[in-house]
């Protein structure tokens, strides 16, 4: 597959997308505000009901499919991080929610009636070591006493539902550390405001993340998602999936900083000639590039072993870590070739620079993905 494949898909995309242009995305980055309208147009255009099935409402696309579709937003200069998790979120309820939560919630969030795009895993304690969280869930009768507190949650203040994970069997009393964590639906318009607190940070980038304090919130049986104790198999369930459309938007970034470079090298003139014909301008965009096509293949790898329903753990982390690479050497290149006006707010580089370097942290960070390699796929000893 290369860059041109599905024309018609990118086409529909670009055509929602490039409606909201550099002077819309500069002020919503100067005004730290949710990019509410784009993020409504995308629904209403039914771009992020992709991967909801047809029978719900949704477009049913394939992963390879919505990875195009992330890919395209970020190539077109605009930011998939205020959306991307309603795409992928609501996976947890397709694949192991019971028929009436599909049935109550997938056509509504597929129609934009509702938003399901926030999800409350990390805590402040224990960063990537999800097993040692220390939120639990306490059941009472026909409901689950919820306390605890989480970190980096994104786009809660804009989202209705939110995917919880908490402890319901104490740590010392499972077998296994992976055992005793379950899921749970949560309301936040009921939420919110009684028993969860929600403190926003402000970050280097513009991007809606909260610390979220949780006080005796009580969620119905219900709501909790498949069965109690395998929560967290339920939540890296998903996990493939959102890496790979993680890399599929640094490939969107990766395009949009080599395609902004070579097109200033080719215009801007400096001692009587453009400067991309020197060597130290052209060779690093040249190789920036390689490198996007590159991770851009290993994104389709991936798509590909996801949708056949094929284990890819390793591909969907090798996908991002690639990816992020190729992204932030482009962003690097791309400001180096502006020089001073790479700095100015106008080019809209500075901000997409800011953007793009997230992805070696979130949602995995570069080392934790090389430390999946190398136990699990290279057989060397666990390194933490």
């Amino acid at each position: 597959m290369n860059n041109h494949s599905f024309p018609e898909l990118r086409e529909g995309v670009r055509q929602v997308v490039t409606a909201f242009d550099s002077r819309y995305w500069q002020e919503v980055d100067e005004a730290r505000a949710f990019p509410e309208k784009f993020v409504t147009a995308l629904t209403q255009a039914g771009w992020l009901a992709g991967l909801i099935p047809e029978e719900y409402g949704g477009a049913g696309l394939s992963l390879t499919q919505a990875s195009v579709v992330m890919e395209e937003i970020n190539r077109a200069g605009g930011n998939s991080g205020a959306c991307h998790g309603q795409m992928y979120v609501m996976g947890c309820i397709v694949r192991h929610g019971t028929d009436q939560q599909k049935q109550d919630l997938l056509p509504r969030i597929a129609r934009g009636e509702i938003r399901m795009q926030s999800m409350a895993v990390t805590e402040p304690s224990t960063g990537s070591d999800t097993t040692k969280l220390k939120t639990t869930a306490v059941r009472k009768g026909d409901r689950y006493r919820i306390n605890g507190q989480k970190v980096w949650t994104s786009r809660l203040q804009h989202s209705d539902y939110m995917l919880l994970l908490a402890r319901t069997t104490p740590l010392a009393e499972v077998k296994k550390k992976s055992e005793g964590l379950s899921v749970f639906l949560v309301d936040l318009r009921e939420a919110v405001g009684k028993t969860i607190t929600v403190r926003p940070i402000r970050n280097m980038v513009n991007h809606e993340t909260n610390e979220i304090f949780i006080d005796n919130l009580e969620v119905p049986v219900e709501n909790r998602i498949g069965e109690e104790g395998r929560g967290l198999k339920y939540i890296l369930d998903g996990l493939n999936a959102e890496r790979i459309l993680i890399a599929a938007e640094c490939i969107g970034d990766g395009y949009w900083f080599t395609e902004k470079a070579s097109a200033y090298a080719k215009q801007r003139v400096v001692f009587d000639r453009p400067i991309g014909q020197n060597q130290g301008i052209q060779f690093p965009i040249a190789r920036a590039f390689v490198n996007v096509e590159a991770a851009s293949l290993m994104r389709y790898r991936a798509c590909e072993l996801f949708d056949a329903g094929i284990h890819c753990g390793a591909e969907a982390n090798m996908s991002k870590l690639l990816a992020a690479d190729a992204s932030w050497e482009a962003a690097n290149v791309c400001l180096q070739t502006h020089g001073g006006f790479g700095f100015a707010s106008e080019y809209d580089i500075e901000r997409k620079f800011r953007e793009t370097r997230l992805y070696q942290v979130a949602p995995i960070s570069t080392n934790m993905i090389l430390s999946y390699l190398g136990e699990h796929v290279l057989g060397m000893p666990r390194s933490y």
